[in-house]
């Protein structure tokens, strides 16, 4: 049976499809757990390093900025060297680095290992989006990205409450021990169940053709406005989330760590949220789900911004909703939308993605300590009317 035939992919209600979503599942976890598990620690880490908020934040910021720098690396050579193996190396490279983490008293290199934790990851976020764009299907690619995009909800939430939890157990250091070992328990399913590549096409090495395909990408205006949604959509995802656990640990609140870890359960509704927006593209186009999702971040935002913890968690809730949403739709056009090379186009929206992460993430704490919560809400609505008005223009 020819390559290119559509019978060769992977189809919604096979076997070979259901170890594929889950394995895909399990690589998304395993990531976003990895990666944003210091989120809820960053007020432990101020304490016990000494350093401020904004400084904290790097724990973070520099393992996206790594990431997403990386990205344009790791999405050209798997071009050549292709997809499970390199997800498979960098899961297992990432899960080592994260126990290295949590056996370190030094704040310059407990940074260190965070970036290069980050370099680590930069081999599979892309690779996984272009797996799916080449293996499944056409009318089963929206769902399968919508399992992916859950996936990483779901690393994004046990990793951050688990990590908070861990953390009043044993400290930050059982935290991130923890995370790194539930990532290699991940790493095991992962090469277990994903099935090979059957669509995958080698490229040469070229450094000219690696730019020559970046250069087409940006080229195209459906994909730039895409990488714009990546980087507004996720920058202020990641503000919000990095300095709700200082507004919440300071007075009138007060609460504990292990408390704002559970806030983190709002994940959930992420997990449902990016495969129900991946089933109704085909219905109601791109550009309406996608608007749908930043209208909910929007509203989130609006909550978040009054005194109230009830009214606090409930927009914590619709802004999750809003943003796994509106990432799954996004990064699944990436697929449609890109002729060739789509690792490559992966990466560029994923490198906008975490570079939005990175900058927008360290720079709403320069907000947060010099001018208070309401004011970065207020930067942050501004973001996503941005990001409102350019998905009106797909």
């Amino acid at each position: 049976m020819p390559c290119d035939s559509f019978d060769s992919h992977l189809k919604r209600g096979t076997v070979a499809y259901h170890r594929a979503t889950l394995a895909l599942f399990c690589a998304g976890f395993a990531t976003f757990a990895m990666l944003y598990c210091v989120q809820p620690l960053l007020p432990l880490l101020a304490s016990h390093f000494a350093v401020s908020a904004a400084t904290s934040s790097l724990a973070l910021s520099l393992t996206t900025l790594s990431l997403a720098l990386c990205l344009l690396i790791a999405g050209g050579l798997a071009e050549s060297w292709g997809r499970k193996r390199v997800m498979g190396v960098a899961l297992l490279l990432a899960g080592l680095l994260g126990l290295a983490c949590a056996m370190v008293e030094s704040w310059a290199l407990l940074l260190v290992l965070r970036a290069l934790l980050g370099l680590a990851l930069s081999g599979l976020p892309a690779l996984a989006m272009a797996y799916v764009g080449e293996e499944f299907d056409p009318e089963s690619l929206p769902a399968a990205m919508g399992l992916y995009i859950g996936g990483t909800a779901l690393g994004g939430l046990l990793g951050r409450l688990l990590s908070g939890l861990l953390s009043d157990l044993g400290g930050w250091q059982l935290a991130l021990g923890g995370i790194a070992g539930l990532g290699l328990v991940a790493l095991v399913a992962f090469v277990w169940l994903l099935p090979a590549s059957r669509h995958f096409k080698a490229q040469p090495l070229s450094l000219r053709g690696l730019l020559s395909n970046f250069a087409e990408h940006l080229s195209n205006p459906i994909l730039r406005n895409l990488f714009l949604q990546a980087f507004l959509l996720m920058g202020g995802f990641v503000a919000l989330f990095n300095y709700i656990g200082f507004r919440l640990a300071a007075p009138p609140f007060s609460l504990s760590s292990t408390i704002i870890g559970l806030l983190f359960t709002v994940y959930l509704a992420g997990i449902f949220s990016a495969g129900w927006a991946g089933r109704l593209v085909p219905r109601l186009g791109a550009r309406k789900v996608l608007q749908g999702g930043v209208a909910l971040m929007l509203l989130g935002v609006g909550l978040c911004s009054t005194p109230w913890l009830i009214a606090i968690v409930a927009g914590l809730a619709l802004f999750t909703l809003g943003f796994f949403a509106a990432h799954a739709v996004a990064s699944g056009q990436v697929g449609v939308h890109a002729k060739g090379a789509k690792a490559q186009a992966s990466a560029l929206y994923l490198c906008a993605y975490y570079l939005g992460s990175s900058v927008v993430g360290y720079a709403a704490g320069y907000v947060w300590e010099h001018a208070g919560w309401l004011p970065l809400m207020a930067v942050l609505a501004a973001l996503f009317v941005i990001a409102a008005w350019r998905a009106s223009r797909l």
